[in-house]
């Protein structure tokens, strides 16, 4: 089983009335003019779902932020680009939202993610997830070997707060089906936006971080060995995480959109290779915009992360 593993696309449709910035937006706004609109660039993110495509992965997962304001015009191109460039039937590819998908209450209360993201959504197990109100989560997947698992860390904050949270109803409802026979069978890979281990200060990891993260931790105790996807971070990371059973390796992708100097934030994407019995290699694809093409590296883990 080859999963293929990109966050952070951040695409941005203008055209939207002013009215729609008199919220947290006009910040959003102000950071995309003055900085992120020169460093976010969407034609990396279809080069990068067009060399998904040609590598014929079995499995794709995106870990939010499709969309930088949570317009709908962000979300038809979101749509687009999975339909048009991926290529791939709705069973083979795994969607949640980031914080940048709920980016206001507005977003958030009228399920503007689930309404346009809805094929990519469905559940095998549905009658175990819980409702909420950015939707109904965990979803699963259950594949050869594999079971994706998508969870919705993703809820409306304050300008300049970026944090996420699982909540409790969604936390009990993941603990049903982590102890699901078919779920037990298979490699668990949990797929959200924030990572539950965070590596920076206190203060920035409540401002950025995932704030029930222990209840989170605690829930995977029972797990030998699995993957917990993230993007949020937008840098290439990998932490070894213990449980009382093994070991879950969180790895976290970079923004399909970011151009950066540094190979580990550098726009790309990361393929997994799994399987029920065992993990194999964990491998980062990175862009190359002077030549379109992709080269090799590894996810790293950085000096003093374990």
């Amino acid at each position: 089983m080859r999963i293929a593993h990109l966050s952070d696309l951040h695409l941005y449709a203008g055209g939207a009335p002013a009215r729609r910035f008199l919220n947290k937006r006009l910040t959003g706004w102000v950071n995309l003019r003055t900085k992120r609109g020169h460093v976010h660039r969407a034609a990396y993110v279809r080069a990068i779902a067009l060399e998904i495509a040609r590598l014929d992965v079995d499995h794709v997962v995106i870990t939010g932020d499709l969309t930088n304001l949570a317009l709908e015009g962000e979300y038809e191109l979101a749509r687009e680009l999975i339909e048009r460039d991926l290529g791939l039937d709705t069973s083979r590819v795994t969607v949640v939202p980031g914080n940048h998908d709920m980016y206001t209450r507005g977003a958030w209360a009228s399920r503007r993610f689930d309404r346009y993201l809805a094929p990519w959504l469905a559940s095998d197990l549905p009658a175990l997830a819980a409702d909420g109100d950015g939707g109904r989560f965990p979803l699963v997947k259950l594949l050869d070997g594999v079971a994706v698992i998508g969870l919705s860390s993703a809820v409306p904050r304050p300008p300049f707060v970026a944090a996420g949270e699982l909540g409790r109803a969604q936390l009990t409802a993941l603990g049903r089906i982590l102890s699901h026979p078919e779920v037990v069978r298979r490699t668990v890979v949990l797929a959200m936006h924030h990572p539950m281990a965070h590596s920076d200060s206190p203060i920035k990891a409540y401002l950025e971080g995932l704030r029930d993260a222990p209840a989170l931790l605690l829930q995977l105790q029972t797990l030998s060995r699995g993957l917990l996807l993230h993007g949020h971070l937008h840098k290439r990371v990998r932490r070894d995480i213990a449980t009382r059973a093994g070991v879950v390796h969180q790895l976290g992708a970079t923004s399909a959109s970011l151009h950066h100097e540094g190979t580990d934030r550098m726009a790309g994407f990361n393929v997994y290779e799994l399987s029920d019995s065992a993990i194999g290699r964990l491998e980062a694809h990175v862009y190359s915009p002077e030549t379109g093409t992709f080269h090799l590296t590894s996810v790293p883990r950085p000096a003093g992360l374990m």
